[in-house]
């Protein structure tokens, strides 16, 4: 069999399985996914042993260490699929919810209701836990999911496919409703990315190259999750402390998720007080910061010179750009300017300038004294996410239940008929 059979056969059995999935109860979607997260606990050491032959590969190939982070499950993680599996199970069902009802002067009653998508393609990198976290949510909105992860997480993925497909076939799911592709060929993706007859979505999660590459090939609608360039403005009226607490938190606690803090804005009134303590902080957790030339000075000289390419830079890793602005329609201009349109903040007690920001910020996410980090479905009640949208069409932010619908039109007559 080719390729190119391989996938469409794939792709022809999610099709015929999203019919089914069109007639099934929110009871029985949430009793699978109570079984799939039982089936994630069952399987946990084949999960775990499935990833430790992924880590041993990555090293040997010596990959970063932000890349292995990303890659490393562990007991907590895979109990964090687990949870995040009973979550979404508790959640309502979007399918079916009546958005929007109203009669027209000819008796017709009209309903605008949600449907599912129907076959939706997610093809993503080094994250096993995007695999459970997908399908679950793919599941409870009444959609099938094709799952085509990196390969250097071929292993893991496989495992974690594997526990769920065991609970979708116990609870009399069809074979199509969760698949995987698991081949290293790399023309796979462009194979699966002609399939228009049977998928109706795709959402690529992953670097730069991947989503710009999906975007060129697709014959399909794509959602893009792109780059995460974050950035905290530290507005002249901020409380130091908090502003120290949340930028800190934004970079350090995870470097090399995309909700990560990527570059830091100061106002000039702030920069001499905020700047040498938070600069040593960050340099007492190894963070390496690239700096404006006020930076520079303040630091007397300590920290390398942030250039045009830094300030468009994802890191995601301990690496942070810093410059000090003259005031909030700088750091508005440069976070419309350089960012990727995904989550930024203010830290400020003056609430004018937190309601403009709020306002001119042109990004999915916009935070006022909290932390970037918290853009993810999960934080946001969600129960989970496929990711993080940066396009405004269908969908924006943090990709959960609701944004797996699409919708159509319910029309109820007694023998209309149009005469006009």
């Amino acid at each position: 069999m080719t390729l190119k059979q391989e996938l469409a056969n794939i792709a022809k059995k999610a099709k015929n399985a999203a019919r089914f999935m069109l007639s099934i109860s929110s009871e029985a979607k949430n009793q699978a996914l109570m079984e799939m997260a039982a089936s994630i606990e069952k399987e946990k050491e084949a999960i775990l042993k499935a990833n430790k032959k992924d880590l041993e590969n990555a090293k040997s190939k010596g990959l970063s260490s932000a890349f292995i982070e990303r890659l490393t499950l562990s007991d907590k993680r895979i109990d964090e699929m687990k949870q995040s599996l009973i979550e979404v199970a508790k959640l309502r069902d979007p399918v079916g919810e009546v958005l929007k009802e109203w009669l027209v002067p000819n008796g017709l009653k009209i309903q605008k209701v949600r449907t599912p998508i129907g076959v939706i393609a997610i093809i993503y990198e080094s994250r096993p836990n995007v695999t459970s976290d997908c399908a679950g949510l793919c599941f409870k909105s009444g959609n099938c999911v094709i799952l085509r992860g990196g390969s250097d997480a071929l292993n893991s993925n496989f495992a974690i496919y594997q526990a769920l497909k065991k609970a979708s076939d116990k609870s009399g799911f069809p074979e199509g409703a969760i698949n995987i592709v698991t081949t290293v060929n790399r023309r796979a993706v462009d194979e699966l990315l002609k399939l228009n007859n049977y998928i109706d979505l795709v959402i690529p999660r992953g670097g730069e190259a991947l989503i710009e590459q999906v975007a060129k090939v697709s014959r399909i609608p794509v959602i893009k999750h792109y780059k995460g360039i974050c950035h905290i403005y530290v507005d002249e009226y901020a409380d130091l402390n908090m502003a120290t607490d949340i930028c800190f938190n934004a970079k350090v606690q995870r470097p090399g998720v995309c909700n990560a803090m990527e570059s830091m804005l100061v106002h000039k009134d702030a920069a001499i007080r905020f700047l040498p303590l938070m600069l040593k902080k960050f340099k007492d957790a190894g963070v390496e910061i690239r700096g404006c030339k006020m930076t520079q000075k303040i630091a007397k000289g300590q920290v390398k010179r942030a250039t045009e390419k830094d300030y468009r830079s994802e890191y995601l890793d301990l690496i942070l750009s810093v410059k000090v602005v003259e005031d909030l329609n700088e750091a508005v201009s440069h976070i419309n300017e350089y960012g990727s349109h995904h989550s930024d903040a203010i830290v400020t007690d003056n609430e004018e300038n937190a309601a403009r920001f709020l306002k001119e910020v042109d990004s999915a996410c916009v935070y006022v004294n909290a932390s970037t980090r918290f853009t993810d479905g999960g934080q946001f009640g969600m129960g989970a996410e496929i990711g993080i949208s940066t396009d405004k069409l269908h969908a924006r932010g943090p990709m959960a239940l609701e944004e797996l619908t699409t919708y159509k039109y319910l029309i109820f007559g007694n023998g209309q008929i149009r005469t006009g």
